[in-house]
């Protein structure tokens, strides 16, 4: 008997485990009603479902992030997606009311997807395209990583074992990758890093290829240069993560 109580017990532990890192997500929409020469707003994210530690962080996140995209003058008092939509739009037009023949309908596209994900690790990433004005719009990706296990989101900080040995690793990669001369100023080819050191980028994300370091346009380039990738390998980075992933 005593047997069989510890099987259930240790069956149930299991579930509750399995049932604490699970995760389900819908698609929501928040969109402005089309009309022309309108400022428009498109947003189209995953959600997730459950009333857990870890889909009330993703969700929360997911809609920080959204709600900084779309405050264009920094005094945005929003605290929900619907909010930014409105804010955005509110912002347009008065604008429009003091330049009405200088000022284009604006425009915002936001679109996040889930890039990764096993039993400890999930990583979503929201694609931007904002049009305040001006010759274009600019287009962002920003990578958000969370720990399946304490239902945190995973920071930079919160990724390595050692970040500036990382980092020294990463610059040895990246130097290879772009045939910049492993002596030298890491701008010797045209790059841009500021006080000419190599830094990582702001936006780290797991994915199915392996660690991604995405630098957006500007943040070591030109606009026109678009977006530098640096895809390290699990196995060659596995060494410096605190979460390991399977090569």
């Amino acid at each position: 008997m005593k047997s069989k109580l510890t099987y259930l017990l240790i069956c149930f532990l299991i579930i509750a485990c399995n049932n604490k890192n699970s995760l389900s997500f819908e698609s929501i929409t928040i969109a402005t009603d089309s009309c022309e020469n309108c400022t428009s707003v498109q947003i189209e994210i995953p959600q997730a479902t459950e009333n857990t530690k870890l889909a009330k962080t993703i969700n929360t996140a997911l809609t920080g992030e959204i709600i900084a995209l779309l405050n264009f003058d920094e005094e945005s008092n929003a605290q929900n997606l619907n909010e930014a939509k409105e804010a955005f739009v509110n912002d347009y037009e008065e604008l429009n009311g003091k330049f009405p023949e200088e000022s284009m309908p604006w425009e915002a596209t936001i679109k996040g997807d889930i890039t990764f994900e096993n039993n400890q690790i999930i990583t979503i990433k929201l694609e931007s395209y904002i049009y305040t004005g001006g010759a274009h719009g600019y287009g962002t990706n920003r990578f958000l990583n969370f720990d399946k296990i304490t239902g945190k989101e995973l920071y930079q900080e919160d990724l390595f074992n050692n970040l500036d040995e990382f980092r020294a690793y990463a610059e040895t990669l990246f130097r290879k990758q772009e045939n910049i001369p492993a002596q030298g100023s890491i701008n010797n080819t045209g790059f841009m890093f500021e006080t000419e050191q190599f830094y990582l980028p702001d936006n780290l994300g797991y994915t199915e290829n392996g660690l991604l370091l995405f630098y957006e346009p500007y943040e070591i380039a030109s606009f026109a240069d678009g977006p530098i990738t640096l895809t390290i390998s699990y196995t060659e980075a596995n060494s410096f993560l605190k979460h390991q992933q399977k090569p």
